[in-house]
């Protein structure tokens, strides 16, 4: 057969993410594992996001990869400061309204194009799913990837039900007490209202988040399958729970671990991160013993007080354990981050602060004793593949649901109250590092992890759901 005809022959996937880091990163792995595969991939950023990528990484070498390509659409928001993020709810609403004609316009211009296979399937984020409707008119098979933990999705299927009992949104302030217990959702028996996501926590019944993820969910529903960054051990019940709603999905987690796996190229030690790595805290770390640091990383969107800063930063320094701290110049809502003389006078000599760190690399060394994370759900699984336990500090939306597993039941966690003092600090962290509850806690995590790496190894679940998932974007009709 003619080379040119052996191409065309090739799977072609296109990935779209949700313009954002934390699922930026999660498709970015869903994409290399796919392409190690053998399928030829388009990428698809918005020009915002991508040009942000290029200031932080070299990713033009990747378009010399062969069967690998970053295209670019427009998010429809007017031209903004380079450095500064975009309004999450601005990038939801204008990616839902005016993606849809860009994104249809792409497709068909890779479809025409000599150079490139022709499109065989796309694998959407779960928040993008205006993408299921283009699919369908051109043709093309699609799977979404959900890149948030299977708990978080099922309270979200859930959130049209809760409107419908009232309990969502809340009638006033103090109507319904948020210690209120729920028993009806599938596979999540006895959790609270305040570990559901937090756009609940609202008495506006036209709240943005409530309603947008309330429909994205539910869309997310009618995809023929759905993939997932999480393992079956580790979400057992609630797996089971979504497979009665949709018979066809793929749990390929922790993708972190089944990355590692791949055999090293140019692709696989691309980067996504939309800020530059500090790489010198590895050799930082390097100098401390084993389980003796502490590392403080709240990810890509939280946004915390100048009060909340201090109490924080004074929590840490009167543990006297070295700290590795991740601070954003845009961590302190309305003002730059910056901490007071006799603070860093106190921590001099046993402190790092970064601005943004290769996460992976940082928790899997072994100084690293726990981790102290906002509870996103990129942070929470690469957390317990690498063993760490956590102190859980969650914000907004899924973060509280997953704060919830980490610590009620998978046991490798303790939350931080909403009003954080520094005493609390202080205690958590030697208890972490010295006291009983630590040292179990760590045991856990050490399974878990255990765990994690038999999932990802060849006959473990995720690697066997990859295999699946690869037989039905080749045979893509068949599901």
């Amino acid at each position: 057969m003619e080379p040119e005809k052996l191409k065309k022959q090739k799977p072609h996937v296109v990935c779209i993410p949700l313009p954002a880091q934390g699922h930026i990163n999660p498709m970015m792995q869903v994409a290399k594992l796919l392409h190690s595969r053998g399928f030829f991939v388009t990428f698809v950023n918005t020009h915002f996001t991508h040009n942000r990528l290029l200031r932080s990484q070299d990713l033009d070498s990747l378009n010399s990869l062969e069967g690998f390509r970053f295209e670019t659409i427009s998010d429809g928001l007017p031209p903004s400061d380079g450095e500064a993020m975009q309004d999450l709810q601005a990038i939801c609403e204008s990616t839902r309204e005016k993606c849809a004609v860009p994104f249809r316009d792409l497709i068909t211009k890779l479809n025409s194009s000599s150079d490139e296979p022709l499109v065989t399937s796309i694998v959407s984020d779960g928040t993008m799913t205006f993408t299921l409707k283009i699919a369908e008119e051109l043709g093309i098979p699609e799977i979404v990837f959900w890149p948030a933990g299977a708990c978080g999705f099922m309270a979200f299927v859930h959130f049209r039900e809760l409107i419908r009992r009232g309990l969502a949104p809340l009638k006033d302030e103090s109507c319904i007490s948020l210690d209120t217990t729920i028993d009806w959702i599938p596979g999540m028996p006895e959790i609270r209202l305040k570990d559901l996501p937090s756009f609940i926590r609202t008495t506006d019944p036209s709240e943005f988040f409530l309603n947008f993820l309330a429909e994205e969910a539910q869309n997310t529903l009618k995809a023929s399958a759905i993939i997932f960054n999480t393992y079956d051990d580790l979400e057992y019940d609630i797996l089971q729970a979504i497979r009665l709603l949709v018979p066809h999905i793929y749990t390929i987690g922790p993708l972190s671990m089944m990355c590692r796996r791949l055999p090293d190229n140019l692709l696989k030690s691309a980067k996504s991160s939309m800020w530059r790595e500090d790489t010198e805290c590895l050799k930082w770390l390097d100098h401390y013993a084993n389980g003796s640091v502490i590392y403080v990383n709240f990810g890509s969107t939280t946004v915390v007080t100048a009060q909340q800063l201090l109490e924080l930063a004074w929590g840490l320094a009167n543990t006297n354990h070295p700290f590795l701290w991740v601070i954003r110049p845009d961590l302190v809502s309305g003002d730059h981050a910056s901490l007071t003389q006799d603070l860093m006078d106190e921590i001099e000599g046993r402190s790092m602060i970064a601005s943004w760190c290769p996460q992976e690399e940082v928790l899997s060394h072994p100084s690293i004793g726990v981790f102290l994370t906002h509870s996103g759900w990129n942070s929470t699984l690469e957390s317990i593949s690498c063993g760490v336990p956590m102190i859980c500090w969650p914000f907004i939306g899924e973060q509280l649901t997953n704060c919830h597993y980490a610590c009620d039941e998978w046991g490798v966690g303790m939350e931080i109250g909403n009003n954080i003092k520094r005493e609390e600090i202080e205690v958590l962290v030697k208890e972490f590092m010295g006291g009983e509850k630590g040292k179990e806690m760590k045991k856990k995590a050490a399974k878990w992890k255990t765990s994690a790496e038999i999932a990802t190894t060849e006959g473990g679940s995720s690697y066997t759901n990859l295999e699946l998932l690869i037989h039905q974007l080749i045979q893509p009709r068949d599901i």
